[in-house]
């Protein structure tokens, strides 16, 4: 499943000032068609019209008004499918491992809200992934999803085990 290959990739952040930020990814959770914690789970709308695109576009939404959510549609076009970015180990800057442990802090720290919503993951979006270095050696840990209030049975969140960056959750 995408969700668990993205584990150990680099997301790239250019700034507007052109400084790259870099985060390994530790912790993702997958939603698709039929799942009832899909935003697109009864229909396509212009707000979750980026999860149907094809694969690598982002989706950005907002939740509680305040925090962004970051996404990367995972599948088919036409076909609801995305993967959320939840947790980052950052790399460059170096910040402490809570900076980015979860998708709201995450977003912030990378300065990712809406007006990226739609565009495709590259240079020319200003946000991109990079393979990692070195494959990922450390445990991966498959359970149920998080913070949501349908379809948390379902085991499709990921996560490196023990990595300090992880939502505290686990």
């Amino acid at each position: 499943m995408v969700a668990e290959e993205l584990l150990g990739c680099i997301l790239v952040r250019q700034q507007a000032n052109g400084q790259l930020y870099r985060g390994r990814i530790v912790e993702t959770e997958a939603y698709m068609a039929g799942d009832p914690a899909c935003h697109g789970y009864r229909r396509q709308t212009a707000r979750n019209a980026p999860m149907f695109a094809a694969p690598g576009t982002i989706y950005v939404y907002q939740i509680y008004g305040i925090h962004h959510c970051l996404n990367i549609a995972s599948d088919r076009p036409n076909f609801a499918s995305a993967v959320l970015i939840r947790a980052l180990e950052m790399l460059s800057p170096p910040l402490p491992p809570s900076s980015a442990a979860g998708p709201g802090k995450l977003c912030r720290v990378l300065g990712i809200d809406r007006r990226l919503s739609g565009l495709m993951l590259g240079k020319e979006s200003g946000l991109w992934l990079e393979r990692p270095p070195q494959p990922l050696t450390d445990p991966v840990v498959q359970t149920t999803r998080i913070g949501i209030a349908q379809g948390q049975e379902i085991p499709w969140r990921w996560y490196v085990q023990g990595n300090p960056a992880v939502s505290r959750y686990c």
